[in-house]
């Protein structure tokens, strides 16, 4: 019952997910050297890159074991986590300091990712429940 189009997903936004991680790393450390970065915001959105970071370690670990195992419990975790990822991906589409191009552009391709998975979710979860 596991769902392989779920576990495929799961890979390829681990490896996205890296990508955007040092993406954005390397879009704040651009934008703080060349813009006026007010120190303020320098920590906080580093700290809060941080924690995406590990939540989206936490959610693709839950999810994968979930589907794997045909668990709902993981799975639904994962999912419930993926709302926090989902206000931190949001929160660096349209709230940070400076937001670049590239910025919008690679946190809608990780946004969609998110929706196309939930659903995805949602459908195993389904299966594993009945």
């Amino acid at each position: 019952l596991s769902s392989l189009p779920l576990q495929m997903l799961f890979y390829v936004n681990g490896i996205y997910y890296v990508f955007y991680f040092l993406a954005t790393l390397a879009m704040i450390v651009y934008k703080s050297q060349v813009f006026s970065y007010p120190d303020d915001f320098l920590a906080p959105d580093l700290t809060m890159l941080f924690i995406m970071a590990i939540l989206e370690v936490l959610r693709l670990y839950l999810g994968s074991k979930g589907n794997l195992t045909e668990e709902e419990g993981p799975l639904g975790l994962s999912l419930a986590i993926m709302v926090g990822s989902v206000i931190l991906s949001v929160y660096f589409l349209v709230w940070q300091t400076y937001v670049l191009k590239a910025d919008v552009i690679i946190n809608a391709v990780l946004l969609l990712t998110y929706g196309l998975e939930s659903v995805l979710k949602v459908i195993a979860i389904a299966a594993f429940v009945s």
